[in-house]
Order: C-alpha cells, then sequence, then structure tokens
C-alpha cells in the first residue's frame, strides 16, 4: 500500500531538515577547528554557529571527536576532488607522459599543504586528535587507488624501469605524506614548501628512465 502522498511530503521535508542541520554543524565545526583548533573549540561553539541544539549535534554525532574526525574527511575529499579536477585539466591541456604530469601533481599536492583549513584540520590537527592512523586512512582512501593507476601508465610508456607497483605506490605515497606533514608543522611553512619540493623532485627524478 502507497503512503498518502502528505506522508510523503512530511517524510521528503523532515529528510532535508535533518540534511540540512548536519551540513550545518559540518560547516560551523569546520571554521571553528580551522580557526581555533580541536582543544579551544567547544560543543557549544559549534552548536551556537550552527544555530541548532546540542541535541541535534549528538543526534548525528557519537561526540565531538565523531564530529572531527568527519569534518576531517570532508576537508580531505574537497581537496582530493580539487586536486583531481585540476590534474585532469592540466593533462588535457597540456602535453605530457603520465609520469611528468604525475610529478607535476606530486607538487599541486605540497602546494595544497599550505591551504588553511586542510593543513590545519588535516595535517595538524587530525593526526593529533585522532592518531595517525586516521591519516594513513585517508591517504589510503584517496591517494593509493589513483597513485597506483598512474605509475602502471607511466612503466608502460617506459618512463620509469618496471617495478611491483604493490610497493612502489606504498613507498611514494609514505614520501609524499611526510613531506606535507614536515610542511605543515614547519615555523617557516612557504620555506619548508619550497624545500620539500625541491627534495622531491630529486627523488623522483632518480626514478625516470632519463634521470632528467
Amino acid at each position: 500500500m502507497t503512503a498518502p502522498r502528505s506522508t510523503r511530503s512530511l517524510r521528503s521535508r523532515r529528510a532535508e531538515h535533518t540534511a540540512d542541520t548536519r551540513r550545518a554543524l559540518l560547516r560551523a565545526a569546520r571554521t571553528l577547528f580551522a580557526e581555533r583548533g580541536y582543544t579551544a573549540t567547544g560543543t557549544e561553539d559549534i552548536v551556537a554557529a550552527a544555530q541548532v541544539t546540542r541535541g541535534a549535534l549528538y543526534h548525528h554525532f557519537k561526540d565531538k571527536a565523531d564530529l572531527f574526525r568527519a569534518v576531517m574527511g570532508d576537508c580531505a575529499q574537497d581537496m582530493a576532488e580539487r586536486l583531481v579536477e585540476q590534474e585532469t585539466a592540466r593533462a588535457e591541456s597540456e602535453s605530457g607522459d603520465a609520469w611528468t604530469l604525475l610529478r607535476h601533481g606530486f607538487q599541486s599536492f605540497l602546494d595544497a599543504c599550505n591551504d588553511p583549513d586542510f593543513q590545519r584540520i588535516v595535517l595538524v590537527e587530525g593526526p593529533a586528535v585522532l592518531g595517525h592512523s586516521a591519516w594513513d586512512a585517508l591517504v589510503e582512501e584517496h591517494g593509493y587507488v589513483l597513485l597506483a593507476e598512474e605509475l602502471t601508465r607511466a612503466i608502460d610508456e617506459g618512463s620509469i624501469s618496471p617495478m611491483p607497483i604493490g610497493p612502489l605506490t606504498r613507498m611514494l605515497a609514505s614520501l609524499i605524506s611526510e613531506a606535507s606533514l614536515y610542511i605543515a608543522r614547519a615555523e617557516d611553512h612557504v620555506t619548508a614548501r619550497k624545500e620539500a619540493g625541491e627534495v622531491l623532485e630529486r627523488l623522483l627524478t632518480g626514478l625516470s628512465r632519463t634521470g632528467a
């Protein structure tokens, strides 16, 4: 038996209200965590900024740490999508092999490490609040598959010598991960970004068949 139209409409409005409330909490929490950090941000600050009740917060999230985990995930996903879009556009507009484009992509990611939200929430606060396993999980979720695909292409094109993709992917991902954390934790982020980029490029050049 089909529910009356008025009932379906009510359910739809409730679902929209629930989704709107969750988005408001995530948006408010992201702003506050980026500005103040996790410890200095109270749940009362978040519900006030989101203009919702404390009960609404605990309806959607188990506690402040659970909310932070969701914010960290959203922030990482936003950055991943932005970089994929940027590098896809680059590949369409510029000629170059997969290895060259991948090296450009690595440098673009290091640039992204100085994005205020990404740097504070994902690179600094995230590992401190949730442990390094949370950062490792994000790298695996957003990086490993795409990196493995592009490395396979680079090997197929002859830009780098054939080698096992699994360990190569893990080791390069770890290298990029450590470079990003180095930038985020440095006192001078601009200098750290420049230095990390130079070292990374030297190391990657060593993998190139031409050595150039």
